[in-house]
C-alpha cells in the first residue's frame, strides 16, 4: 500500500513539471508581453497544482488510513474557530500572491504609450482592414485558401483557413499600436504569438499593442463568433527585421504608384466580353461568393440572391452604386477601397451574365471612373476629346485647322484640371455626399455623432477646429496632424469629397456655421 501511495505522489508532482513541454501547453510567444502571460499562467497553474496536491493528497490519506474497516472512529467538535480562520487566511494569502504578478501583466498589456508606428484594424464580415498611420498604406486582407479545399475537392493545405493574399507586415523591436474597430458587427483580433486578443467594436476604438522579438510568420483568428463565415477570418502577420520593413515601406510606395499607373492606363482599355467575364469570376469568387454563394443564389432571408436580381437586370448605373457605394443599414460593403476600378467593372460585368441573367453588358474600367467622378455610369469624352475630334474632322481644312484645334484642346485640359471650373454644388448636395464620405471614412474615430472617444478621438462638436476658419479645416483634413491618430486624406479623398466632408463636419450635430466649402477651395489650398 505504501508504494502505491508513493508511486501516486511522484505522479502528482511530476505533471506540473513536465506541463511546459506539453503541446496542449499555452506557447511561449514571441513578444515580451507574451512571455509575461507565459510565466504568470505557469505560475497559475504550480500554485493549482500544489492546491490540489495538497487537498487531494490529504482526502486519499484519510480515506485510506481513517477508514471503518479500519477502527477509525469520526472525532466529534464543532465551530472550531482557529480553523475557520485557516480556512479564510489561507486562501486569501494565495489570491494575493496570485493577484499582485497578474496585476503587473495587465497594466503592462494595456500600455500603448509611445508607439513607434500606430496601425488601425477595422474588421468587417469577413476580412480585416488594416491602415499604417502617417504612412499613407492601407489595405485588406481576406482569406486565400481556395475554393476548392473548403468544398472538399482537394486535399487541405497546411494552412488551411489561416493563409491571406496580403497579410500584416511589422518591424520587430519596435513598439506598434493598434487601434481597433468595425465596421458591422462585434469581431475579435486575435494573435496568440503576440499575447494580443481586442474586441473590434463598431463604434468604438479599442486599444492594443505588441513589440515582436524576432522575425516571422505568425497567425491568428477572429475569436468572435461574427457571422457566418466567422471561420473564414483569418489574420496573418509578417514580422520583418527593421530594414526589411523600412524597405517594405519603400516597396509599397512604389507599388501603389504602379497600381495608379495600371489604374489610369485600364481606363482607356475596353476588354471583351470574354476577357471580363473571366476577370470578374475570380474577384466574385474571392470577395462576393461569401455572401450571394459561387451559384449567385444567396441566402434567403440574409443575402439576396442575384439571379435575376432588380440590381443586376436593372440600369447599369444603379449596379455600379450599390457595389461602388454598398448599401446603408445592411451587410453589402462599399467596395470603391477594397476594388480597382478593373475589378468593379469584371465584377458587375460578370454578375450581369452569369447563373442566366445574360444581360449581354460589358462594363469597362472608364464607366466606373466615370461613375465615381460624376455620379453617371456613362463615359463621356471630354472637352480634349471632342476638340481633337473635331480637328480630324476637319483635317482636310489645313494644316492651320489641325493645329489650332490642338492648341485648343490643350488649353481645355487646363481648364478642367484648374480650380475655378472645379463645379460648384449646392449645401444640400455637399452634406448629402459629405454625410456619405464621413460615415465611411471618419466616422470610426469621431463616431457617427461626431461626439469622438474622450481621451483618444476628438469631438467634432464645437470643435476649434470645425468652428475655426475654414483653411485650418481644409489643412487637418488634407494633411493631418503628425503625432496623431489624425491622418492626411489629400491622398484617399478627392478635393470634392474632401469639400463635401469638411461641410458636413461644419454644418452637422448643432454646428451649423452655414459654411459651403468647394473643390476649388480645397484645389488652391493644395497647391
Amino acid at each position: 500500500m505504501k508504494q502505491w501511495w508513493y508511486c501516486l505522489l511522484v505522479v502528482l508532482c511530476a505533471l506540473p513539471l513536465g506541463a511546459a513541454e506539453m503541446s496542449l501547453n499555452m506557447t511561449q510567444g514571441v513578444t515580451d508581453i507574451s512571455g509575461q502571460v507565459y510565466n504568470l499562467h505557469m505560475t497559475i497553474l504550480y500554485i493549482c497544482c500544489a492546491i490540489g496536491l495538497v487537498v487531494f493528497g490529504i482526502m486519499i490519506y484519510s480515506m485510506i488510513y481513517h477508514r471503518k474497516s479500519k477502527g477509525a472512529v469520526a472525532a466529534n467538535f464543532h465551530e472550531s474557530t482557529k480553523v475557520e480562520i485557516a480556512w479564510t487566511v489561507i486562501p486569501f494569502i494565495i489570491l494575493i500572491a496570485m493577484a499582485i504578478p497578474a496585476t503587473k501583466t495587465l497594466i503592462a498589456m494595456e500600455d500603448p504609450s509611445n508607439a513607434d508606428l500606430t496601425i488601425k484594424i477595422t474588421g468587417s464580415q469577413w476580412k480585416w482592414h488594416y491602415s499604417y498611420f502617417d504612412k499613407n498604406i492601407e489595405f485588406y486582407s481576406t482569406l486565400s485558401t481556395p475554393r476548392e479545399q473548403i468544398d472538399g475537392d482537394q486535399t487541405k493545405g497546411d494552412n488551411y483557413l489561416l493563409e491571406v493574399d496580403k497579410p500584416l507586415v511589422l518591424p520587430i523591436n519596435r513598439k506598434v499600436r493598434f487601434l481597433m474597430t468595425s465596421d458591422d458587427v462585434i469581431h475579435s483580433w486575435w494573435v496568440p504569438a503576440f499575447a494580443v486578443k481586442k474586441d473590434a467594436n463598431p463604434g468604438f476604438i479599442n486599444e492594443a499593442w505588441t513589440r515582436i522579438d524576432k522575425p516571422g510568420i505568425y497567425r491568428g483568428q477572429c475569436a468572435e463568433l461574427c457571422g457566418k463565415d466567422h471561420g473564414f477570418m483569418p489574420i496573418v502577420v509578417n514580422a520583418l527585421s527593421e530594414a526589411d520593413f523600412d524597405n517594405w515601406l519603400i516597396e509599397q510606395k512604389q507599388l501603389a504608384e504602379t497600381e495608379a499607373a495600371a489604374a489610369a492606363a485600364s481606363m482607356s482599355q475596353t476588354l471583351s466580353l470574354e476577357d471580363l467575364n473571366k476577370q470578374g469570376e475570380q474577384v466574385y469568387l474571392a470577395r462576393c461568393a461569401a455572401c450571394h454563394q459561387p451559384n449567385g443564389a444567396g441566402l434567403p432571408g440574409v443575402f439576396p440572391s442575384l439571379i435575376g436580381s432588380p440590381i443586376i437586370k436593372g440600369a447599369v448605373e444603379d449596379h455600379l452604386d450599390i457595389v461602388i457605394n454598398g448599401k446603408p443599414g445592411t451587410a453589402m460593403q462599399a467596395f470603391a477601397k477594397q476594388l480597382s476600378a478593373q475589378e468593379i467593372a469584371a465584377v458587375i460585368t460578370y454578375e450581369r451574365n452569369a447563373w442566366g441573367n445574360n444581360s449581354g453588358d460589358a462594363v469597362q474600367a472608364a464607366d466606373v471612373g466615370h461613375f465615381t467622378s460624376n455620379g453617371a455610369a456613362t463615359p463621356q469624352p471630354t472637352v480634349a476629346a471632342q476638340v481633337t475630334e473635331t480637328a480630324t474632322a476637319d483635317v482636310n481644312h489645313g494644316t492651320e485647322t489641325v493645329t489650332d484645334a490642338a492648341n485648343q484642346a490643350v488649353e481645355a485640359d487646363k481648364k478642367v484640371v484648374a480650380p475655378e471650373d472645379l463645379p460648384t454644388l449646392t449645401m444640400e448636395q455637399l452634406m448629402a455626399e459629405g454625410e456619405q464620405v464621413y460615415a465611411a471614412t471618419c466616422a470610426a474615430c469621431h463616431q457617427a455623432t461626431g461626439a469622438g472617444i474622450p481621451g483618444a478621438f476628438p469631438s467634432l462638436i464645437g470643435s476649434p477646429v470645425v468652428t475655426g476658419p475654414v483653411s485650418g479645416h481644409i489643412e487637418m483634413v488634407m494633411h493631418g496632424k503628425p503625432g496623431t491618430a489624425m491622418q492626411a486624406f489629400s491622398g484617399q479623398l478627392s478635393p470634392q469629397q474632401m469639400a463635401a466632408v469638411i461641410t458636413y463636419e461644419r454644418n452637422a450635430w448643432g454646428n451649423n456655421s452655414g459654411d459651403a466649402v468647394q473643390a476649388a477651395d480645397v484645389a488652391r489650398q493644395g497647391q
